[in-house]
């Protein structure tokens, strides 16, 4: 083996399988682009980004860890989110949340 040399599996990889997607219209109505990155509570995200804000509640961006989605000023795309795993506890981002979600696991 080469140091960094990656070893891929063959065929696709399906992120989040099985997991309950939720599809969002979101607008950006600012006049800078916003960009989220996959693991961002989407409910906390940048008030400029105009979507049903209960809907995503314990949710994010059903991307790859560690990309994004950038919003450019006047746009309007549809998005999907899973909801956040694990212990379901949220802390930081916009301080709405700060600490364990409600609404249980994989609720929204």
């Amino acid at each position: 083996m080469i140091p960094g040399e990656i070893f891929p599996v063959d065929g696709e990889i399906e992120l989040n399988k099985g997991r309950p997607v939720t599809i969002l219209t979101v607008a950006n109505t600012g006049d800078r682009p916003v960009q989220v990155g996959s693991h961002y509570h989407f409910y906390e995200t940048n008030a400029a980004l105009s979507f049903d804000r209960q809907a995503a509640y314990g949710k994010r961006l059903d991307i790859a860890a560690g990309t994004a989605v950038r919003f450019e000023p006047g746009q309007s795309r549809e998005v999907a989110l899973v909801p956040v795993d694990g212990a379901r506890t949220i802390y930081g981002f916009n301080q709405k949340v700060m600490g364990t979600l409600k609404g249980g696991d994989n609720a929204g």
